[in-house]
């Protein structure tokens, strides 16, 4: 990469970075003291805000990144991330926005709180949404990394690739800590009418560059690719065995399910003010997002027609940089000026969608710490004082901000590092192990606890433990870890779980633990709780 490239991509990130910034301090004029004003923004945003909103925090580097670099690798194959991505949006609509946004408050936890008393099950709950946004986190900081090294011409060394992901961390620290909800939604806004708009730029020239002609794309593609006409054909990359066909199914499972029960979107339901705001907003993230993954699907066999699988394989193997490079072929190559700008834009928007998809990540765990974990054990505590006064509201509700405050220092550390770790992995697929987390251990519970009349406190947290001890067991002991020669430690071999997606095995035993929990419990189920949460869950009655 010239030297014009890196000069015009590092002023357009420069500009990004600013206005970003700039968002932040606006929003964060009147400094959010309340948990209601720095996890859910004072819930003052309309349906389109939050659509719009949900979409930025939704189409994240995997879906710009990693699922075009899969397709561009694996055709037809890796069609299926773009597919599973948008469906799951189907069981969001039909089974949780409204539900959510009626029972919770902040967090996962609440809304499993409205149903059982417990604090365990409270504690439970932030343990697993910590652990889905974490590894969620990595996917972004490996995509960082990734267009980084791109900027560099592809000799960015080890210091390089640290300080671009630090910076990252530190950036998105910056938004939490100074604006909450707030900042951290308009900056999604603001990012998703970005990406939005370049990857419809791209589709539109490459769909030009083929004359509107998409049998013409597809046929292009499969002859650059190096695979001929496998390339179009099942089985691609999930076709090599029995293992590789229930990978597929694994994964498939996983995409489906596990959006329903990410943290950072179900935090999104808690800032509009009522439950048909938040069905309202996601239809309009339905819309916007399904444009958007059509777009990715052009885009991944366009860069497959332009680029050519092996040009895409050498830069990087794993995919992350097709996008950055069919832009540079379609504005006219590494040696125009065509090619310079738009290499340049797409880097940007491949840049703030990394900064936007970090904030809202780190803040949704970072509440979680807060709100779920440091709460419970301070209620834990003051029950326990004899003959001692508790905390007043005013007092807890301070301390719990500053907590969560501290909380996304921590959280961006912890993501920095494994980000590094994980730094050769398609971001794409970081992603889904993240979906299969959350599928796993969040959703049986969150389910559970709206719909199962016969539900315990006892069900919840195996179900919790159930899903999320197995998910994360599974993936160190897979080939993703260990025993390939792209795994996270390629000189060990100590995997003994054949499928790289845990979710064919985790999620049935996340739903098997919450039920076996359920019916072997001593304690009976409280109909009167039951009753409640259903009353509120369907028309709203006592929602915060």
């Amino acid at each position: 990469m010239t030297g014009e490239h890196q000069k015009l991509a590092l002023l357009l990130f420069c500009a990004f970075v600013a206005l970003t910034l700039a968002i932040t301090l606006w929003a964060g004029r009147r400094r959010p003291g309340s948990p209601e004003e720095f996890y859910a923004g004072g819930r003052l945003f309309s349906p389109m805000e939050n659509g719009f909103a949900i979409s930025g925090d939704y189409m994240s580097a995997a879906s710009f990144l990693g699922i075009s670099g899969l397709i561009a690798l694996y055709g037809y194959d890796g069609v299926l991330y773009s597919v599973g991505f948008l469906v799951a949006w189907l069981v969001v609509l039909l089974l949780v926005a409204e539900l959510v946004r009626n029972c919770g408050r902040f967090t996962l936890a609440d809304v499993v709180a409205s149903r059982l008393r417990r604090p365990q099950v409270r504690f439970a709950a932030g343990i697993s949404s910590v652990t889905v946004s974490v590894l969620y986190l990595v996917a972004q900081m490996v995509g960082a990394g990734s267009l980084v090294v791109l900027l560099a011409g592809g000799h960015a060394g080890t210091g390089t690739r640290t300080a671009a992901v630090a910076g990252v961390g530190a950036l998105m620290v910056t938004y939490v800590v100074l604006g909450g909800m707030r900042a951290t939604t308009w900056i999604q806004i603001v990012k998703a009418v970005l990406l939005l708009a370049g990857a419809l730029t791209l589709t539109v020239l490459v769909l030009l560059r083929f004359h509107g002609d998409p049998g013409a794309l597809l046929e292009a593609a499969a002859g650059r690719s190096g695979h001929g006409a496998d390339f179009l054909a099942p089985g691609l990359a999930y076709g090599g065995g029995l293992a590789d066909r229930l990978d597929f199914l694994s994964l498939g499972i996983a995409l489906v399910l596990g959006t329903a029960g990410l943290p950072h979107i179900l935090a999104r339901f808690s800032t509009v003010p009522t439950a048909t705001a938040a069905r309202r907003s996601v239809i309009w993230s339905i819309g916007l997002i399904g444009g958007f993954y059509l777009m990715t699907i052009v885009l991944g066999f366009g860069a497959a027609a332009l680029v050519g699988g092996d040009a895409v394989r050498a830069d990087d193997p794993s995919g992350n940089t097709a996008v950055p490079l069919l832009a540079l072929g379609l504005g006219g190559g590494a040696a125009s000026t065509g090619g310079t700008v738009l290499f340049a834009v797409v880097a940007a928007v491949a840049f703030a969608t990394i900064l936007a998809v970090v904030a809202g990540i780190t803040l949704a765990s970072s509440a979680s710490v807060a709100h779920d974990l440091y709460a419970t054990v301070r209620r834990s505590r003051a029950r326990r004082r004899a003959g001692r006064t508790a905390q007043g509201p005013d007092g807890e509700s301070a301390g719990e901000v500053a907590v969560a405050r501290v909380a996304a220092a921590v959280i961006g550390a912890l993501a920095i590092g494994l980000g590094l770790l994980a730094r050769d992995l398609n971001v794409a697929f970081l992603v889904g192990l993240a979906f299969a987390v959350a599928a796993s251990a969040n959703l049986p519970v969150l389910l559970y606890a709206l719909f199962w009349r016969r539900f315990t406190d006892r069900g919840a947290l195996w179900a919790l433990y159930g899903g999320l001890g197995p998910a994360v067991l599974l993936v160190v002991f897979s080939p993703v870890v260990s025993g390939s020669p792209d795994a996270l430690f390629p000189g060990a071999d100590f995997h003994v779980f054949p499928l790289q997606n845990p979710g064919l095995v985790s999620v049935p035993l996340g739903f098997f633990a919450g039920w076996l929990g359920t019916v072997t419990s001593a304690e009976p189920a409280d109909p009167v709780r039951h009753a409640k949460t259903q009353v509120r869950a369907l028309t709203g009655a006592g929602a915060a």
